[in-house]
Formats: C-alpha cells, sequence, structure tokens
C-alpha cells in the first residue's frame, strides 16, 4: 500500500491509486463527473464545500476535494 495523502478534512487517500488531479471547470471534467454520479463511482469528501479538484483514480472511482490541486500534488510530494 502507498502513502496516503490527505485530500482535506481528515479524508485521505492512497497515493499508488491516483491517476490524475484536475480543475473542474472544465466541460471534460464535468462530463466525467457526472458520469461517475449516474454510475455510483464518485465520491464526495468536500464536507458541503465547493469543489476545487477532482482526483481520477484507478477502476474508475472520482474523489471531490475541496483543495485545489495545487495543493493536493504539493502534499503528494512532500510525502515522497
Amino acid at each position: 500500500m502507498g502513502k496516503l495523502i490527505n485530500i482535506g478534512f481528515g479524508n485521505v487517500v492512497n497515493e499508488d491509486k491516483v491517476v490524475a488531479i484536475v480543475h473542474p471547470e472544465a466541460a471534460p471534467v464535468k462530463r466525467m463527473v457526472s458520469y461517475a454520479k449516474e454510475h455510483n463511482l464518485i465520491v464526495d469528501a468536500t464536507q458541503g464545500r465547493k469543489t476545487k479538484a477532482v482526483i481520477v483514480m484507478d477502476e474508475q472511482r472520482i474523489l471531490l476535494s475541496a483543495l485545489l490541486p495545487e495543493t493536493i500534488a504539493g502534499r503528494m510530494e512532500t510525502a515522497e
């Protein structure tokens, strides 16, 4: 198991399972999130706050975070 990275509000994710961390504003990302919601492949870790990062995981899972992608990426670099 890889290192666990804090994605906000005490939620953590396995670093080895992360494929990409992207901003949620782009149309293709919005379509991806919509598809994930329809197929129950999404985990909302925003605690009711605005989504600032979409974390694409392997096995088609999508995580929503209230932290900026740069913040999460920085935490991944620090963990190494």
